[in-house]
């Protein structure tokens, strides 16, 4: 089974919402991922994203260059919200959101991996550890990083939320 980072814009509205009724907000994102699963919107488009396995990598090289928001996990949880798959989804809220789109846009992917190798990412039990033991390339991190970009900078212009949970 795999762990995958999963992000979902979230209106102003939606996130009212969600906060008294984290059950409506778990049918309402699974619908907008069904919905988008086949839509296949451009990044910027999208209102649903993932990291696919590459999210602890980003934390961890996140975390090394003191990046000022939790991206990867949120920084608030969501009160009543059940178990999403491995725990409850967390919270960014707009504010929070501009702050890591303006982080993001600062910080290119080059910065991210200076001076750290697949042995580092294995030597700290990053997930999936496998990958990195094997000595498999940074660029699949560096790509899902990239991705994140212009997500994160629609959401912000949007002035959206942010719902991040590991599915």
């Amino acid at each position: 089974m795999s762990m995958i980072g999963e992000y979902v814009r979230l209106t102003p509205a939606e996130l009212d919402r969600t906060i008294v009724d984290p059950d409506w907000a778990q049918e309402f994102v699974y619908g907008l991922m069904r919905a988008e699963t086949d839509a296949a919107p451009e990044v910027s488009e999208a209102r649903w994203h993932e990291t696919d396995k590459a999210w602890h990598a980003l934390g961890f090289l996140l975390d090394r260059v003191g990046f000022p928001v939790d991206v990867v996990h949120g920084e608030e949880e969501i009160p009543g919200a059940g178990d999403w798959g491995y725990g409850p989804p967390r919270l960014l809220r707009p504010d929070r959101v501009r702050v890591a789109a303006e982080a993001l846009a600062a910080t290119p992917h080059e910065t991210l991996t200076e001076g750290v190798g697949p042995a580092e990412l294995a030597e700290a039990g990053i997930y999936p550890t496998v990958v990195w033991e094997r000595g498999e390339s940074l660029d699949y991190v560096t790509d899902h990083y990239q991705a994140l970009v212009p997500f994160f900078r629609a959401a912000a212009d949007a002035g959206d939320a942010l719902l991040l949970w590991l599915d």
